[in-house]
C-alpha cells in the first residue's frame, strides 16, 4: 500500500468520525424562501475572481520543448500523458516568493469584483492548502512552505470579500493514468479522501461562501455520490453556495467550450446553480447561472498564450451576463513566482474604473426588460431599468416594446443627472442622447419607471 494510501484511508476515517451523523445534516426540504435567503449575496454579487493556480505554473504549458496548445496549461499532465512519478516533482521547484495575498484581493476589490474563487486542488491533485491527510500538498512538498488558501481567507475577510474554493473530483495523482476519466483504483476509499479534505478545508479556513466542483465527468462520478458529498459539504457549512459539478451534467454540457456556446441552462438536482464554461447563454436562463471565462485561452498560466480578450470585450461579457441575470467568474492564472500577469492586471483595472461609474446597473440586479437588443443590453431593480448602449447612435436610441411608464431619462454616467429629451412612438421609447458617449465600452442610460 502506497504510503498516501494509508493517510486517506486511515485520515478520512478518522475525520469522518469526528462528526456523527454528519452526512445527513444537510439542508434536505430547504424552502424556496430559506434557498433565497441564502443566495441572496451570491445573486447581488454579479462579479467574482477566478484563480486557476498550482504547480502546472512551472511548465507554463510547456514539457520537454514541446507546447500544449490544444489544451490549457493546467491540464498538460494529461496532454503529454505524464506519469504522476515524474510530474510530482515540479512540487520541489514550487517557490512562488512573490505572492501577495492582500494584492491579490486589492486587485480584485478594484476591479469591483465581490467574490473570489480559489484552486485548493486541481486534477493534478496537488493541495494548496495544508492537508494532514497527505503530503502533496503545498506546505509538505515545496520550498514555500505556506498555505496559500488561509492566507487568501484572511485576505478576503479583511477586505469583504466573500471566499470560495475549487476542488476537483478527478484525481490523477491518485488515478492510474492522467486520463480525462481518471479512474481511480478503489474509489470508495478515495472518496473518504475528498470528504475528509472537504472537512479540513470547510472547518478551518472560516466561512467558506461557495465551492467550485469539478470532474463529474470522470467515469466513476455519480448523482448519487454527487448527493452525498452535497450533504457532507452542507453539514459543516450549511450556508455555502455549491455549483452543479457535483452534479452528473449531460455530455453536451462539457463541449461548450468547443461549440463556442452554452446549452440550455436549466436548476441542477444536485448543487444550485448552473456553470457553463467559456461561453454565455443566447437567451435569459430560468435558473440560477455563472459563466466561468478566461481572459486568454487558458485557465491556468501559460507562456506562450498571449490570445488576451480586450478590456470592452469583457466589460460587454459582464454585462451581456448580467442582462441575462447571471454571475461573471473571471479568470486568471498566476505564474509559477505568485505573480498575476501583467495583461490580466491591466484590463482588471480598466474593468474596475468602468464599474466605479457603472456598477449601480450590475450589482443587485435582474435581466433586464429588453433581451434582445441589438446594440445593447439592459439590467433593472425595482424603480429602475438600465439600458447598457455598446453601439452609440447617431440619432435617437430607439428602445422597442417599452411597456412602463418612463418619467425620467439620464445617463449614469452624469453626477448631475441632467434629463435627457423622451418620447413614445407606438411601442418605442425614443431617448434623446449626447452626440458622446460617455464610454466607449459600454454607457448606462437609465430610466426611472412611474
Amino acid at each position: 500500500m502506497h504510503r498516501r494510501e494509508f493517510i486517506y484511508g486511515l485520515g478520512a476515517g478518522m475525520a469522518a468520525m469526528a462528526v456523527p451523523g454528519a452526512f445527513w445534516a444537510g439542508v434536505p426540504g430547504e424552502s424556496e424562501e430559506a434557498r433565497d435567503r441564502r443566495m441572496q449575496w451570491w445573486r447581488e454579487a454579479r462579479f467574482g475572481l477566478f484563480i486557476l493556480w498550482g504547480i502546472y505554473s512551472i511548465p507554463a504549458g510547456v514539457w520537454k520543448g514541446k507546447q500544449a496548445k490544444l489544451m490549457p496549461s493546467e491540464w498538460i499532465m494529461n496532454a503529454f500523458e505524464i506519469p504522476d512519478a515524474e510530474y510530482s516533482q515540479l512540487a520541489a521547484q514550487f517557490n512562488p516568493v512573490q505572492f501577495d495575498a492582500t494584492e491579490w484581493v486589492r486587485i480584485a476589490k478594484a476591479a469591483g469584483m465581490k467574490y473570489l474563487v480559489i484552486t485548493s486542488k486541481h486534477h493534478d491533485g496537488f493541495c494548496m492548502f495544508d492537508s494532514k491527510l497527505t503530503d502533496y500538498d503545498i506546505v509538505d512538498a515545496t520550498p514555500f512552505k505556506r498555505d496559500v488558501i488561509r492566507e487568501l481567507s484572511q485576505a478576503c475577510a479583511e477586505e469583504g470579500i466573500r471566499f470560495g474554493l475549487y476542488y476537483s473530483q478527478l484525481d490523477w495523482h491518485h488515478a492510474v493514468k492522467p486520463g480525462i476519466l481518471g479512474r481511480i483504483p478503489d474509489f470508495p476509499a478515495y472518496l473518504e479522501y475528498m470528504k475528509g479534505q472537504l472537512q479540513e478545508l470547510l472547518t478551518n479556513y472560516g466561512p467558506i461562501n461557495s465551492m467550485f466542483f469539478d470532474g463529474d465527468w470522470m467515469a466513476q462520478w455519480t448523482q448519487e455520490r454527487g448527493r452525498e458529498v452535497e450533504a457532507w459539504v452542507r453539514s459543516f457549512q450549511p450556508e455555502v453556495v455549491i455549483n452543479n459539478r457535483l452534479d452528473k451534467r449531460p455530455l453536451l454540457n462539457h463541449l461548450v467550450f468547443y461549440l463556442g456556446r452554452a446549452p440550455e441552462l436549466k436548476r441542477p438536482e444536485v448543487g444550485d446553480y448552473a456553470t457553463p464554461e467559456q461561453a454565455i447563454p443566447q437567451g435569459v436562463p430560468k435558473c440560477d447561472w455563472e459563466t466561468c471565462m478566461t481572459m486568454n485561452d487558458s485557465w491556468g498560466y501559460k507562456s506562450f498564450d498571449q490570445n488576451w480578450k480586450s478590456s470592452t470585450t469583457l466589460i460587454r461579457d459582464l454585462v451581456d451576463i448580467a442582462g441575462k441575470g447571471g454571475n461573471f467568474l473571471l479568470n486568471v492564472g498566476p505564474t509559477s513566482e505568485g505573480l498575476i500577469p501583467e495583461p490580466s492586471v491591466e484590463r482588471l483595472a480598466e474593468i474596475g474604473k468602468w464599474i466605479q461609474v457603472n456598477g449601480e446597473s450590475i450589482y443587485g440586479t435582474s435581466a433586464g426588460p429588453f433581451p434582445n437588443l441589438p446594440w445593447g443590453r439592459s439590467t433593472q431593480k425595482p424603480g429602475k431599468i438600465f439600458v447598457q448602449v455598446f453601439d452609440w447612435p447617431q440619432g435617437d436610441l430607439v428602445i422597442p416594446g417599452m411597456s412602463q411608464k418612463i418619467v425620467k431619462a439620464f445617463l449614469l454616467a452624469d453626477p448631475k443627472q441632467s434629463p435627457l429629451e423622451f418620447k413614445t412612438t407606438g411601442t418605442d421609447l425614443l431617448v434623446k442622447l449626447p452626440a458622446q458617449a460617455p464610454d466607449p465600452a459600454a454607457s448606462v442610460l437609465v430610466l426611472a419607471v412611474g
